[in-house]
Formats: C-alpha cells, sequence, structure tokens
C-alpha cells in the first residue's frame, strides 16, 4: 500500500478514529466469540441437579443478604487451596448458578465445599450469633432471618423463570414446592443452601471406561 493512503489516515482524525474502532471491535471479537461459544456449550454432569425447593429460596437468601460480598465459592487449583477447602472448582457445578458465586476476594472462608463440614445446629448458632462458635467473627448477625416465612408462591414463580432459562424443572416439581417449604423460615432454607455445597454438586472423577476409551488403553 503506497504511504499516501497512509498519509490520509494520519492528517484525518476522524479516518483514524473509525478504523482504530473497526480493529478494535475485531479483535475484541476475537478474544471473546470463542469464550462466549465454550460458556454456552457447558453441561451440567449427571450428579449435579437444580436446586430443590428450599435449597433455591436459601440461595436467594444468600444473594439478598450479601454473602458473596465475603465469602467466594471458588476454589482455585493451587495446592493450598485444595488443600484447605477439597476439590477444585469448576464450571459444571455452577451451571445452575444464576448469578454464579464465583470470586477471588474473601473476608471469610470460601464455601464452595462447606456442606456438611458442621451440623445443621452450629449453622444455626453461627448465623444467630457468630462469635458463640468464633470468637474472632466479624460477620453480623443474622438472627431475624429466623423470623421471616418463605413464600411459597414466589418460590414456584422463581421455579419457572428458572425453567424459561433452561433448568430442567417439571410441572410435578414446581406443583410440590409448597409443600417442600411450608412452615419453613428463611433460616432454615439458608442453612439447607449452605449444607448442600460441595455435597450436591461436587465434581466427580470419570469412570474407568470413560478414562480407558481418553487414553486409548485396552
Amino acid at each position: 500500500m503506497a504511504y499516501r493512503h497512509f498519509e490520509f489516515i494520519e492528517k484525518h482524525a476522524w479516518t483514524l478514529g473509525i478504523l482504530t474502532a473497526v480493529m478494535v471491535s475485531l479483535g475484541g471479537l476475537a478474544e471473546i466469540t470463542p469464550l462466549f461459544m465454550e460458556a454456552h456449550a457447558v453441561k451440567a454432569p449427571a450428579n449435579v441437579k437444580p436446586y430443590d425447593p428450599l435449597r433455591l429460596a436459601g440461595r436467594d437468601v444468600y444473594v439478598a443478604e450479601g454473602c458473596y460480598l465475603c465469602h467466594s465459592q471458588m476454589i482455585r487449583a493451587l495446592r493450598f487451596e485444595t488443600q484447605r477447602y477439597g476439590h477444585y472448582s469448576t464450571a459444571e457445578e455452577s451451571v445452575y448458578d444464576r448469578p454464579f458465586q464465583w470470586g477471588s476476594k474473601r473476608t471469610g472462608p470460601d464455601l464452595a465445599r462447606v456442606g456438611g463440614k458442621y451440623s445443621d445446629q452450629w449453622q444455626r448458632m453461627h448465623l444467630m450469633d457468630p462469635r458463640s462458635v468464633v470468637p474472632q467473627s466479624n460477620m453480623p448477625s443474622y438472627h431475624w432471618l429466623a423470623d421471616e416465612k418463605i413464600d411459597p408462591k414466589d418460590i414456584q414463580a422463581r421455579m419457572r423463570v428458572l425453567r424459561e432459562l433452561g433448568d430442567p424443572y417439571t410441572d410435578a416439581d414446581i406443583a410440590a414446592a409448597p409443600a417442600a417449604v411450608k412452615g419453613k423460615t428463611k433460616m432454615d432454607a439458608l442453612i439447607a443452601y449452605l449444607q448442600g455445597l460441595g455435597i450436591k454438586n461436587e465434581p466427580q472423577p470419570p469412570d474407568d471406561g470413560h478414562e480407558a476409551a481418553a487414553t486409548g488403553a485396552p
């Protein structure tokens, strides 16, 4: 290309601006498009199911109360993290999370594998009065959650919306939701949500048949 073409671009700011925007857009698309396509290709493993009504309500309480601001749910593939928290996190286990709870900023510990680590009673005491079980904790009390009941119709509406987004809830699942949360408080729901983390969605190792096929072993 002759220099006069470059000279025209250099001397006309609007041309330079338009061409710069075009090239930046093309570069951005080249980076973003593969990631976007890969994200939509993520499928839930057989052991990962959508949240049952009580845990779904608990997850919404977790988000509404801003628990994610101090607790991440993303164990990085680093030795000191996996030794403390367990198996590193994968995209597949968060496929039903909207929004997902990944992050690296932690005021409190990561909760991706906290399910079953403590009893229901411990979790209740911790939410009612954190310093009664962890004296050095700076977490606030959430005692009012024990007095607030779950609205069954609200949970049904949430399940219908999630079904529209791709979660495999059936009509029977949605119809059974009121019975599942009857008489339950937001405290009960939050505890149920926490107790399922890392238990109902933990990554599973491939079976021998899959592994053999992948390695070409007989």
